[in-house]
């Protein structure tokens, strides 16, 4: 039995149990700490609300939703965290960066957290996937380094004579592990990488300011990474992909559904039902270390033929063709 099965068996024997301990009529409180600041159950995490309301928790009855964001802003990790722990919850949902999750690692001992995460193990979060010691848990979506090479590789794949590339991150990202893989993974395709990160806050103005550089640099296509504050500006940036007809390639499912033009994407939104089912068994009694680290292996390629169409770009047959998804 591989890894991921026998993780998603203990999770599912875990919560069997924990529903036998449920408490009736009793008022969950549920602290959210993200780095981005739609926190809203219309936001990126309606899916997470869909299911807890589901599973019966319902905001305003019998579950109080205390909502704490970072916006972007790094420096306020430890303030952010400290205001969430003094709400009194019975439980953390972090949710952003790994990073952010390690701060609350460092502050919390003893309030149970679901997060997501990286590799947990590199990280330093936990020693054991299938049974994290302390008071964490959570989903790992770790494709390791190679992600970047395989977007790239894709991208490459419909603008075979591009050279010039533009990898959307923040300098944080820049700055790390994942920066130096994005840099060797152009390196490796023989690709300049252009443009310039994102500073600051990222707010919109600054991703106009580096998506306008990208242009003015002769970009011939963009690499768009995993950062959850990407999705808040996802309007921006696949409006400007679509009018500088640049072939991309984003992270999730959600940049298609605007008119994005392809994907390799994990499904956030199964991800976020796996977070609520995770919060519904500590709720009802269950530790995080009974709960293994459920390990996302599975990412799909999504073609948006109309996009392509629209922006006048061609999509390979063969890609086309080993596509998970193709929208026409």
């Amino acid at each position: 039995m591989r890894r991921r099965d026998l993780l998603a068996g203990l999770l599912a024997t875990t919560t069997a149990s924990a529903l036998r301990a449920a408490e009736p009529n009793k008022i969950y409180r549920l602290a959210i700490v993200s780095t981005v600041a739609d926190l809203s159950e219309t936001g990126m995490y309606k899916p997470l609300f869909v299911e807890l309301r589901r599973l019966g928790y319902v905001e305003g009855e019998n579950l109080v939703v205390l909502r704490f964001s970072t916006k972007g802003d790094t420096s306020r990790y430890d303030e952010t965290v400290r205001d969430a722990v003094s709400s009194s919850p019975d439980l953390i949902f972090v949710s952003g960066t790994s990073h952010l999750l390690l701060r609350v690692k460092a502050l919390v001992r003893s309030i149970p957290v679901v997060g997501g995460m990286n590799d947990p193990i590199a990280l330093g979060i936990v020693t054991n996937l299938a049974r994290p010691e302390g008071n964490i848990t959570g989903i790992s979506v770790d494709a390791g380094i190679e992600i970047f090479g395989k977007r790239l590789g894709i991208l490459l794949e419909v603008a075979p004579t591009a050279s010039r590339v533009g990898f959307l991150c923040t300098e944080a990202f820049w700055n790390s592990a994942g920066g130096d893989a994005m840099r060797a993974a152009a390196h490796n395709f023989s690709v300049k990488v252009v443009g310039s990160p994102l500073q600051g806050l990222a707010q919109e103005a600054e991703y106009l300011r580096v998506l306008d550089l990208l242009q003015r640099e002769h970009a011939d296509g963009l690499l768009v990474t995993d950062g959850p504050q990407h999705l808040a500006h996802r309007d921006v940036i696949v409006d400007f992909a679509k009018g500088a007809r640049l072939p991309a390639i984003y992270p999730y499912r959600e940049y298609i559904e605007i008119g994005g033009l392809m994907a390799y994407a994990i499904d956030r939104q199964d991800v976020n039902r796996r977070f609520a089912r995770y919060i519904d068994a500590i709720f009802k009694g269950a530790k995080p270390s009974e709960l293994p680290i459920y390990q996302v292996d599975k990412y799909t390629t999504i073609i948006n033929l109309k996009a392509a169409k629209m922006q006048g770009i061609t999509i390979p047959a063969s890609l086309v063709l080993r596509a998970d998804e193709v929208i026409e």
